[in-house]
């Protein structure tokens, strides 16, 4: 596992240097009223793999902001080429972002308290101290610090995955989190007794990210690398249970990956996509030898759940 003192070195530097280079890209969704927020939400998921850090919504698409030497052109192209919903017409432009503090301005961001159901509540971990944490009543209490929203339970996706977790025995069990983003999932399986949880990210800041939410609640035994599903090469062992909430190409790809290190009996949580996408993820999922436990879905965004 990283060590923590080395975590918190490499955190300390990264926030003392809090004037950074930022492109800003507009980009511009034309399609039906009703696409419209739907399309903000799975453009922002497909960006964030090309190095954006966040995002705020506009009256006819959103902005994302990511650092200049972070900026992948080719995923970039790629999640504006492959936009599953064929009926939006996406467009661009990108300039540099003005010169400032960011880490301030995310830090002034934040997110009221997420109940799934009356088990879980994710608060933002910077502001709590305008909820009093006695007002915030259930049994698992956790509290995130995010530099972009994706990951703090406002998700739809994030919720369903959470709900799911909850309803599972994790006593003792090893989970692996793919694509990890804040760390919010592993943490709730670790706070929901499982004995062991690596994760793993493209994005250097989503493993740091991870790491110091991890700390912030107490969780000692979540190791996380950085890295798409190659790295699980490097790892050794199998899991019982694997999460993975990430867009529907990736998980497509990675479905056998994800068998590969699933042990005999384990459970595959997915989310990340539309409902639309269900039939195409259950048949490969079905090609691999996995078997449909259940489904589920909120506001158009679903979540599946299969045993090995």
């Amino acid at each position: 596992m990283i060590g923590f003192s080395l975590f918190l070195t490499k955190f300390a530097e990264k926030f003392n240097a809090n004037v950074m280079n930022y492109f800003a890209a507009t980009f511009k969704i034309t399609c039906n009223e009703e696409l419209l927020q739907p399309s903000r939400e799975l453009l922002a998921d497909a960006l964030a793999e090309a190095g954006f850090e966040s995002f705020e919504d506009t009256e006819d698409g959103i902005v994302g902001y990511v650092q200049t030497d972070l900026l992948d052109k080719v995923r970039l192209e790629q999640a504006i080429s492959e936009f599953p919903i064929s009926e939006a017409v996406i467009n661009y432009t990108i300039e540099k972002a003005e010169q400032k503090d960011w880490n301030e301005t995310w830090e002034m961001e934040g997110f009221d308290p997420i109940f799934i159901g009356d088990q879980c509540v994710i608060y933002d971990a910077r502001q709590q101290g305008n909820t009093p944490l006695s007002s915030l009543i259930a049994p698992l209490r956790i509290g995130i610090e995010t530099r972009m929203a994706f990951g703090t339970g406002t998700h739809s996706t994030t919720r369903l995955v959470v709900a799911t977790l909850l309803k599972l025995d994790l006593k003792g069990k090893r989970v692996l989190d793919c694509g990890c983003g804040t760390g919010i999932l592993g943490i709730v399986a670790s706070k929901c007794g499982a004995k062991e949880v690596v994760g793993y990210d493209i994005d250097e800041w989503s493993v740091e990210n991870s790491l110091h939410n991890a700390m912030l609640n107490q969780v000692e035994n979540m190791e996380v690398l950085q890295g798409d599903s190659r790295v699980l090469s490097h790892v050794s062992g199998v899991f019982n249970v694997i999460v993975a909430n990430i867009n529907r190409n990736v998980l497509l790809a990675d479905m056998g990956h994800f068998c590969d290190v699933m042990a005999s009996n384990g459970v595959l949580i997915l989310s990340g996509f539309y409902d639309d996408d269900c039939p195409q993820l259950i048949g490969e999922a079905t090609k691999h030898g996995l078997q449909l436990i259940s489904t589920s879905s909120e506001n158009g965004w679903s979540c599946i759940v299969f045993h090995k």
